[in-house]
């Protein structure tokens, strides 16, 4: 049987501006094949610029199974984009949280749950006229919401948001999103704890 993986969150999962392969869901599930795991292709469910609101409303109406192996969740990056307050944030991603898990079999373990990347490092964030350390210190906020609730839950955490920081220069050509070659050092850091939760 082979394992079936649900990939939730927003343009950072569905890999807005780069080819489907370059999307990290597919890296990650392409490098576990790779390590001899009999896994389908990701199901993804994800659209450019959801909320945590809009994602729990696109998990109401997709299709899908009784319960995934695995279940990876990114979420929480147009919160910040659109000034959306952190105590909702937490609350909303509780929720989802708890949604995933129940889609993971009821096994929080199976859960791996990935930070938001720092979009205003980008060419994009520093044409927007937006403070840029105003949208770290946001973010990393986020993030610190997201690491304690995905623990607190029993879920495993992998933090990217580094990664985005470091490679800044490795975006699509709209100037904000990852590249497949910054999505490739995601997955670096995402499959080894990706291998422990299917272990």
């Amino acid at each position: 049987m082979a394992l079936r993986y649900l990939a939730l969150g927003d343009s950072y999962t569905i890999g807005e501006d780069v080819l489907a392969n370059q999307r990290w869901p597919m890296q990650l599930t392409e490098k576990l094949r790779g390590q001899g795991l009999v896994i389908d292709d990701p199901q993804i469910v994800a659209v450019t610029g959801w909320t945590t609101d809009e994602l729990s409303d696109g998990i109401d109406k997709a299709e899908l199974a009784a319960s995934y192996d695995l279940v990876t969740l990114l979420i929480g990056v147009n919160n910040q984009y659109r000034g959306r307050p952190a105590e909702e944030y937490r609350a909303q991603f509780r929720a989802l949280l708890l949604r995933a898990m129940s889609l993971a079999g009821k096994r929080p373990q199976r859960l791996v749950v990935v930070s938001i990347p720092d979009w205003g490092v980008t060419p994009f964030g520093h044409q927007s006229g937006r403070n840029l350390r105003q949208i770290a210190a946001e973010l990393d906020a986020f993030n610190g919401i997201a690491h304690a609730e995905t623990l607190e839950a029993g879920a495993r955490f992998v933090n990217i948001t580094g990664i985005s920081r470091d490679h800044a220069n490795l975006v699509a050509s709209d100037g904000l999103h990852p590249s497949g070659a910054q999505y490739s050092l995601w997955t670096q850091a995402i499959e080894p704890v990706v291998r422990a939760a299917l272990s």
